[in-house]
């Protein structure tokens, strides 16, 4: 009996409990949590004010001289001189050495690019005429439109253009203080343009006469410009060169003279002058 009781017992407390879990399923849930609440304090602003940030200004670019191209292409336009520092001299330049008389006699048998050896002598002799050149205000150039006799003389004297009154008067009283010059190579007036710099910075160079045989390239003509009035042009494609006479090119070659290594340096400078980019240095 004993054991009949206890085990009823336990069977009673075990459909109680199993009864409870199944009726009741929502009766137990896990504990929620709530977020916690942050608490923020602002502190009042100070009474001193904050001091001022400190902005720095790049430092103002260097204007870059305009090169020698630009300078023949846009003479006319005067450049600001170089201010010097105090306590520092000014560049100088001592002027070339006259044109000898081999060279005299070379320039007044040389008929080619309408006498460009006797165009350049010319320009040596007066250059030489004007003394030392000193950086500064005085410093610049003048172009001449120059015409000579067929004997030497100098037949007109006309000025184009010119960037300094010291360096045009200089120029002009060079030019009348010269004593004339070999006849012209080709027994005719020779008419021409040349330009006189009195600069501290400029350079003495001769010329390139290796390329004196070959044709002038054709000049450029824009083949769609129209005045808007007139009938309009047709564009027609540029002529090719006609071939040089072979004896001519023989006859021609023969007045060449063997070109210098100043003048192939000095060509080869004014080619990096003139093409060479700007980030690369000059």
């Amino acid at each position: 009996m004993g054991l009949v009781a206890t085990v009823g017992v336990h069977v009673l407390v075990l459909g109680l409990f199993v009864g409870s879990r199944v009726s009741t399923p929502s009766a137990i849930q896990a504990p929620h949590s709530e977020p916690p609440i942050l608490w923020l304090a602002v502190a009042p602003p100070s009474a001193q004010p904050s001091p001022a940030r400190e902005v720095r200004k790049p430092p103002p670019r260097e204007a870059k001289p305009p090169s020698p191209a630009l300078q023949a292409a846009q003479p006319w336009v005067p450049q600001q001189p170089r201010v010097v520092p105090p306590g520092t001299a000014p560049a100088t330049r001592a002027a070339p050495s006259a044109p000898t008389a081999e060279e005299w006699a070379f320039a007044g048998s040389y008929t080619l690019k309408n006498s460009k050896a006797y165009r350049h002598t010319w320009g040596q002799q007066v250059r030489s005429l004007m003394g030392t050149a000193v950086e500064g205000p005085d410093q610049g150039k003048v172009r001449f439109r120059v015409e000579i006799a067929p004997d030497g003389r100098l037949a007109r004297l006309e000025t184009l253009w010119a960037t300094s009154q010291v360096a045009e008067r200089l120029a002009r009283k060079a030019i009348e203080t010269m004593p004339a010059g070999p006849p012209t190579p080709t027994g005719q007036p020779l008419v021409f343009e040349r330009t006189i710099v009195f600069s501290a910075f400029a350079h003495d160079d001769p010329p390139l006469y290796k390329d004196d045989c070959k044709p002038d390239p054709p000049s450029f003509s824009n083949p769609f410009a129209w005045d808007g009035r007139s009938p309009r042009p047709t564009p027609r494609a540029a002529a090719a060169p006609e071939p040089q006479d072979p004896q001519a090119l023989a006859d021609c070659l023969k007045q060449l003279p063997k070109d210098s290594i100043d003048a192939e340096t000095a060509h080869d400078r004014r080619l990096l002058e003139q093409w060479a980019s700007p980030k690369l240095g000059r």
